[in-house]
């Protein structure tokens, strides 16, 4: 089942190469927190999570990076918790086959959890992929570029390669978000400084591992 959901997830994302050759940029958590607080300005948080909510299909890369990290700034931030309705879905995804007579659950489910996360990318990944096996393209392609559109905000924000140039993520399961969607097997975790190190299997990749800031997981106190 995971290796379909991959599959499908590569496809959603084939145009952010992880050797990626366009610049990136670092967040900036001041001018995100000013621009989500103005209730004049196109990234209002109230705004941005309202058109998320209903898979609006023309939010910018900036309204993207705005969302995504402005989360950290919302009083429902928790980023070491897992909801009850994410914990329903755990059967599903470790199912090797998913039935159709479940796809309805497993869609009313993830919309739950969704609420309670709506930055959720592995529930939002999932419930793409069911929505594609239950042949409503229409809602596979709105949900699958939200997805992309958060992921693409990781992706702008770093290259991963050492840790003044990581990914910056949010949630520690965004981490393994991003290692399985890029079929990067993790050996081993390691903190460094300001940054979670995930080791790759010497030989086997282009790069020893893959750095991910976590400044903001940090300031919450860890949780793993």
């Amino acid at each position: 089942m995971l290796r379909q959901i991959l599959l499908f997830s590569i496809l959603i994302i084939s145009s952010i190469a992880y050797s990626q050759t366009k610049q990136y940029e670092a967040p900036d958590y001041k001018m995100i927190r000013k621009n989500i607080e103005n209730k004049d300005s196109e990234f209002y948080y109230p705004k941005l999570i309202a058109k998320l909510k209903a898979r609006d299909t023309l939010i910018t890369e900036e309204q993207y990076n705005h969302l995504y990290f402005g989360y950290t700034f919302q009083k429902e931030y928790q980023p070491y918790s897992k909801s009850d309705q994410e914990l329903k879905l755990t059967k599903y995804f470790q199912s090797d086959e998913l039935k159709k007579s479940d796809f309805a659950e497993i869609i009313k489910i993830s919309h739950e959890a969704l609420k309670e996360f709506p930055l959720n990318l592995r529930v939002m990944n999932f419930l793409a992929y069911v929505y594609h096996l239950d042949g409503n393209e229409e809602m596979a392609k709105k949900v699958s570029q939200n997805f992309y559109g958060l992921f693409g905000a990781i992706f702008r924000s770093g290259d991963g390669k050492n840790c003044s140039s990581g990914f910056h993520v949010i949630s520690v399961s965004h981490e393994y978000a991003v290692m399985n969607v890029l079929q990067l097997e993790t050996v081993s975790q390691s903190l460094e400084d300001n940054c979670d190190y995930l080791s790759l299997e010497e030989g086997k990749y282009k790069l020893p591992g893959v750095y991910f800031n976590i400044t903001k997981l940090k300031e919450k106190g860890f949780g793993f």
